[in-house]
């Protein structure tokens, strides 16, 4: 896939300044491993707080965590003056997740001057072995200052 090129030459510290400010991923101890034009990914140690009855990630934050990253992914490429927003998406969850951590991908797949399709990706890691559990398709909206 060709690279794509942000509109927004400060796109990183803007992109950080407003990861910061979610005190979910706080409290969840998320940390941000990459960040590039249309890329988002980060990553979560595993922990109880975090999972459902039978001790997997729970569904409702492996959503939350690829909205998260498929979010982040397409603010990359949005000008400085805007703000990102859900408009929908899908999640496919494809594997109980448990582990050491969770590493969450996201990747623009078609970006838009208004509206921006993205990709994501939730792997469970236990051993350095990668499993991924769940998938999205998202659309994200730039909404203009």
């Amino acid at each position: 896939m060709k690279p794509f090129i942000p509109s927004d030459p400060d796109f990183e510290s803007r992109v950080r300044a407003s990861y910061e400010s979610l005190q979910l991923l706080a409290d969840m101890d998320g940390k941000i491993v990459s960040l590039r034009p249309g890329i988002f990914h980060l990553d979560i140690p595993f922990s109880a707080c975090i999972t459902q009855q039978e001790g997997f990630l729970h569904a409702g934050i492996a959503a939350t965590l690829l909205d998260t990253a498929c979010g982040f992914a397409a603010y990359t490429l949005m000008p400085a003056d805007s703000r990102v927003l859900t408009v929908e998406f899908k999640v496919n969850l494809l594997s109980p997740a448990r582990g050491e951590y969770i590493h969450t991908e996201g990747q623009v797949i078609k970006p838009g001057r208004t509206l921006t399709v993205c990709e994501g990706k939730l792997f469970s890691i236990e051993n350095e072995k990668q499993t991924l559990c769940a998938i999205m398709q998202a659309t994200m909206i730039c909404i203009k200052e």
